[in-house]
C-alpha cells in the first residue's frame, strides 16, 4: 500500500513538473519572459515576487489580467485572453 501511495505522488510530480514546463514555454512565446523571470527580478519583476503580492487577494486574478489585456502598468500583451487567463493562473501558484 505505501508503494502505491509513493507512485500516486511521483506520478502527480512529473505531471505538475509538465504542466509547469508547458506554462513557462508560453510565457516565453507570449513574450513574457523578456522582462520576467520566474525567481528573480529582470526589468519588471519575478513571478514569484508578483504570487507573493497578490496572495491572498480575492481580486488577483481579475486585476493582473486587466493590467495585462488593458494596458495598465504594463505593456499590453500580443496574446489570446484564454493565454493570458492560463499564465496568470500558473504565477498566482507560485
Amino acid at each position: 500500500m505505501k508503494w502505491i501511495l509513493i507512485a500516486v505522488v511521483a506520478s502527480l510530480s512529473f505531471i505538475a513538473a509538465g504542466a509547469a514546463s508547458a506554462q513557462e514555454a508560453l510565457a516565453k512565446s507570449s513574450g513574457c519572459l523578456n522582462c520576467h523571470a520566474v525567481d528573480t527580478k529582470k526589468m519588471g519583476p519575478g513571478f514569484k515576487e508578483i504570487a507573493a503580492k497578490y496572495k491572498g487577494k480575492a481580486d488577483a486574478q481579475a486585476t493582473l489580467e486587466a493590467k495585462l489585456t488593458g494596458a495598465k502598468g504594463h505593456p499590453a500583451v500580443k496574446t489570446s485572453a484564454d493565454d493570458v487567463k492560463s499564465l496568470v493562473k500558473w504565477i498566482l501558484t507560485m
